[in-house]
């Protein structure tokens, strides 16, 4: 009995133990099917990933690896499988809540309404401009004028000069009235001297009736108005004929508005004109009084102007005003495409804009604007936009912020994403194009350094030099990855070159070291040593770096204003 119980009890033994094999092999199998469909699954869902750099997002490739820039590793790129184009980003309904981006259709402008709308400023009816002046030379005694902006009325005593000149020609006049039935004409005369300086009858009669010579001559207001220069203090001497104050007499101004050469024909001498300013509800109705017959070459507008009537003095000189002409007769111009000035980015030359791609989603993508026309806080368009197209007028640097991040066109980077494969991640740079590289890489640094002092016209010059320099390479040697980073440096140059104010051209001055730099590191042959070095406050604290052959930080960044902030982070060699 007891061994029939131990045979059951190693025969369930036995059971268990092949339930357990069969679990491993066959389990184990469909565990390693399970893993390895879905490692296959993972590398199916991953086989459109691109591949990025954090400091240069413009560059994306398929395959993990170096920044061909900085050498930093490339990290995954957001994907997307939602058939949106390289262009295009999407936003969440959430970030477009948070940073309120808004939206509107393009709108247009023309005759359509057969209304012409202008904008203009109130300026001084020139017309009704007196310069008062010394008639006399001498030392201004007095001055009865105390600030710009006060009244005076025609008539009213302005200044005291002493005039020793005229103290002898006083005494000269006592002398010969005693003497003007002898001698009539020399009497006639020194009056008629007198009178050529101004003086009045009534104050000659004053004089020889006294008998006693005026010290210091009075000068008596030639207008009414509003003393809007004054260009002498006591004490001075003035010149015969010298201004001492500049008289406006504003009962009325001119209303001067800007008219593009497009709708100069539209508009005559005569024509009547509406008039409103933002303080005033009343409309002000005018006619046109002035067409000015020279085309502005600068800005490519006539100046037309109507005179106002400026009862109380209500209109002051430097107010917006708004005009309409009715051009009903003239023949209907096209319409032009419209925008607010709250869409437009600038950067430099270039003006951009959002466009809201799909009306349903916020996709979004950066467009490139050719501006006709300033008109009011509107811009109009001639290329870029249709009449159907959908942009952001509110919230658009938090969109460019955006589309940067993303690695998209942005107002910092007109070009479209770089696609770099693995094996143009190491820059091949022939010895005859190093050797010429020499060169650009010393005029960069003269360029540099003129950032250092803030030299506008080294500036200038070191741009020039770097172009003359890139020009000298030869194109044929160099593959297809050198050339794109030289051709980057030479439109970066050029938009120094073409840029007037110091922030632009440091912004460019940013993409050029990078550029620079990236070739820098990859030349065999260097002439000397140089440092790389980074200011982590540069470019809106996202930092930046540049070459230097000191060691020395002078950071030309920010120049004087922060010379020392950087740091040298890796050190080029001749190898």
């Amino acid at each position: 009995m007891d061994r029939k119980v131990l045979y059951i009890a190693l025969a369930a033994l036995a059971a268990l133990a092949g339930l357990f094999a069969g679990y491993f092999i066959f389990g184990n199998n469909e565990v390693s099917t399970e893993t390895s469909n879905m490692h296959d699954h993972d590398l199916e869902s991953n086989a459109d990933q691109l591949w990025t750099c954090s400091m240069h997002p413009q560059i994306q490739q398929s395959e993990p690896g170096d920044c061909p820039i900085c050498g930093m590793d490339l990290i995954p790129a957001e994907t997307s499988s939602d058939g949106l184009s390289i262009d295009q980003f999407r936003l969440t309904k959430n970030a477009m809540a948070l940073a309120n981006i808004q939206t509107q259709k393009v709108g247009t402008s023309g005759s359509a309404n057969n209304t012409l709308s202008l904008s203009g400023t109130i300026v001084k009816n020139e017309e009704k401009e007196v310069v008062q002046t010394a008639y006399y030379a001498g030392r201004l005694e007095k001055l009865y004028v105390n600030f710009e902006g006060e009244t005076v009325k025609s008539g009213q005593l302005l200044a005291q000069i002493y005039a020793p000149e005229l103290i002898a020609a006083q005494q000269e006049l006592l002398t010969m009235a005693a003497l003007k039935k002898s001698q009539p004409d020399l009497y006639n005369a020194v009056r008629s001297k007198l009178l050529l300086w101004k003086f009045s009858n009534k104050q000659i009669d004053a004089i020889e009736s006294s008998g006693v010579v005026q010290n210091t001559i009075p000068i008596y207001a030639k207008s009414s108005g509003i003393v809007i220069s004054k260009m002498v203090e006591v004490g001075d001497y003035v010149k015969e004929g010298q201004p001492i104050l500049k008289i406006a007499d504003l009962s009325t101004v001119w209303a001067v508005f800007d008219v593009y050469e497009s709708a100069i024909d539209q508009l005559k001498k005569g024509q009547n004109i509406t008039i409103r300013t933002k303080t005033f509800p009343e409309e002000i109705k005018s006619t046109i009084s002035f067409i000015d017959p020279v085309l502005n070459s600068n800005t490519r507008v006539v100046a037309i102007r109507a005179v106002l009537p400026n009862k109380k003095d209500r209109l002051k000189p430097g107010m917006f005003v708004t005009g309409e002409v009715n051009v009903s007769g003239n023949d209907p111009k096209p319409e032009e495409i419209i925008i607010p000035k709250s869409a437009v980015l600038w950067t430099g030359k270039r003006s951009v804009v959002y466009v809201k791609t799909n009306p349903d989603e916020p996709v979004f993508e950066m467009r490139e604007l050719k501006i006709k026309n300033n008109i009011g806080e509107s811009y109009t368009i001639s290329e870029g936009l249709s009449p159907t197209d959908e942009i952001v007028v509110n919230g658009v640097f938090t969109i460019d912020a955006s589309a940067q991040l993303q690695g998209k066109r942005s107002m910092m980077n007109s070009k479209k994403p770089q696609s770099h494969s693995m094996n143009e991640s190491v820059m091949v740079i022939p010895s005859a194009v190093q050797k010429e590289f020499e060169e650009v890489i010393l005029n960069y640094i003269t360029l540099k350094d003129a950032f250092v002092v803030a030299d506008a016209e080294k500036i200038k010059e070191g741009a020039s030099l770097l172009l003359v320099s890139t020009a000298k390479i030869e194109r044929s040697a160099m593959d297809k990855m050198l050339s794109s980073h030289v051709f980057r440096i030479e439109e970066m140059a050029q938009a120094i070159l073409d840029n007037e104010t110091i922030e632009n051209q440091r912004d460019h001055f940013i993409a050029l070291s990078e550029e620079i730099i990236a070739i820098a590191k990859n030349m065999d042959t260097l002439n000397s040593t140089f440092y790389i070095m980074n200011c982590p406050m540069a470019d809106s604290n996202k930092g930046a770096d540049w070459l230097s052959k000191d060691e020395k930080i002078k950071n030309p960044y920010f120049g004087l204003e922060m010379l020392g902030c950087g740091s040298v982070i890796d050190t080029l060699s001749t190898k």
